[in-house]
């Protein structure tokens, strides 16, 4: 593996191709190389890029010559000067196929985020978001976090040497909590859900000059996780999937994906029709979804919510135009699944095909399947599931069977 000296395509500095910034909601725009937060309507920011300067900077085949990292696509990312990136290794994650769940012609494969350093998917966003605020002079940063996006800020902070605040629901998994702490975070249990933690952090900006690093407040979490969709393409040759299953939770990832698709397309890198994009949500938690049911562009805070799959479980979403904006673009939708569902899908996938998924990770083949029995997707469509963290963050069921070695075994009954 290279991955001791995986920057090693990143040796000269050189401008990158962002233009500006633009309100995801309002479309006006903003200035790049300087702090920003939300836009003046409250909305995330995205970020541009001159697409035509990337394409003449670099082709398929120089690409194809880099280490699998995320940084083979620096051309796609935000940060100027490779003093400032911050990387713990992230690799290419794999594709694993399920053949032995598939039931068509379609391929179904699952992308496994949980090989990504700190164990999730949230290792690409916060990589990006910290790279950014290392780049932008920013030395404390405070966050929300359902577990993982925490740990992700810890360990990739830590190491950019700037301090963090993290506030997690008090049933956050207790694994997570630890290793936020163990990465060098300052991290407290707090009586209420994910939006309660992010008000903490609101009202703290002003007495502890932090920076306010939760979901698309910023706009650089969206451009890690752009990989995920850059990735995708360049392992399947510059193809895409049929359909992509996404836990969706803020969503940042989905968001993240569908702008990476439109950008090669745009490119001319992809041809043809791009994923159908499903926000795959838990039904004790699914305000999107009842937004795509509705029709409306928003989507209302959901009350009481609760589900095994802590990550997915998100009353309110800053970018929840975007999810259902790219949901809809991509001839896609958004699908609950109960609990009784996410676990035994989990079950069924480790117990059949030896691969072990976080509950996030398994409710999309529980959506999947869902999808087949209703109709929406066909066996015959290839489809990606993103398993986002790996399966050993979470608690598992008991296996308790012993043995006496002091007495004769009665094998026949094992």
């Amino acid at each position: 593996m290279q991955n001791h000296h995986s920057n090693s395509n990143l040796t000269t500095d050189r401008p990158t191709f962002v233009t500006h910034l633009e309100c995801g909601l309002e479309g006006d725009r903003y200035e790049s190389d300087v702090i920003q937060e939300l836009s003046k309507a409250g909305r995330p920011l995205l970020v541009k890029y001159d697409l035509e300067g990337i394409a003449a900077a670099i082709t398929k085949e120089e690409l194809a010559s880099r280490p699998a990292d995320l940084w083979r696509y620096r051309e796609f990312l935000p940060v100027r000067k490779t003093e400032n990136i911050v990387s713990l290794g992230e690799i290419q994650t794999p594709l694993i196929p399920l053949s032995k769940l598939q039931t068509g012609s379609g391929e179904l494969l699952v992308k496994d985020e949980g090989r990504l350093p700190t164990g999730s998917f949230k290792a690409r966003g916060l990589c990006l978001a910290v790279c950014m605020a290392k780049e932008l002079g920013i030395d404390k940063i405070a966050m929300p976090t359902n577990g993982n996006a925490g740990a992700a800020l810890a360990a990739y902070a830590t190491r950019a040497d700037i301090s963090t605040y993290v506030f997690c629901p008090d049933d956050t998994p207790e694994i997570n909590v630890r290793e936020i702490a163990a990465q060098g975070a300052k991290v407290w249990r707090v009586n209420g859900l994910i939006n309660d933690c992010g008000k903490i952090v609101g009202q703290g900006k002003e007495p502890m000059g932090w920076f306010d690093l939760s979901t698309l407040k910023e706009p650089y979490r969206i451009e890690g996780k752009k990989t995920m969709g850059l990735e995708l393409a360049d392992q399947l040759g510059w193809k895409v999937p049929d359909v992509i299953f996404y836990p969706t939770g803020g969503g940042t990832g989905l968001i993240g994906m569908w702008k990476a698709f439109n950008e090669l397309k745009e490119m001319g890198w992809l041809q043809g029709k791009l994923p159908r994009m499903v926000a795959v949500q838990a039904s004790g938690c699914a305000p999107i979804v009842k937004a795509w049911q509705e029709g409306t562009r928003h989507a209302e805070l959901w009350q009481d919510a609760h589900t095994v799959a802590a990550g997915i479980r998100v009353p309110v979403a800053a970018g929840d135009f975007l999810i259902l904006d790219a949901v809809r673009e991509s001839d896609g939708f958004a699908i609950a699944v109960d609990d009784d569902a996410i676990i035994a899908a989990g079950e069924e996938v480790s117990q059949k095909e030896g691969f072990l998924m976080c509950p996030e990770g398994a409710a999309t083949y529980a959506a999947y399947q869902q999808s087949l029995a209703n109709g929406t997707v066909s066996p015959e469509q290839s489809a990606v599931l993103y398993n986002c963290a790996t399966g050993l963050k979470y608690e598992l069921p008991r296996a308790d069977q012993t043995l006496d070695c002091t007495k004769p075994i009665d094998y026949s009954s094992l």
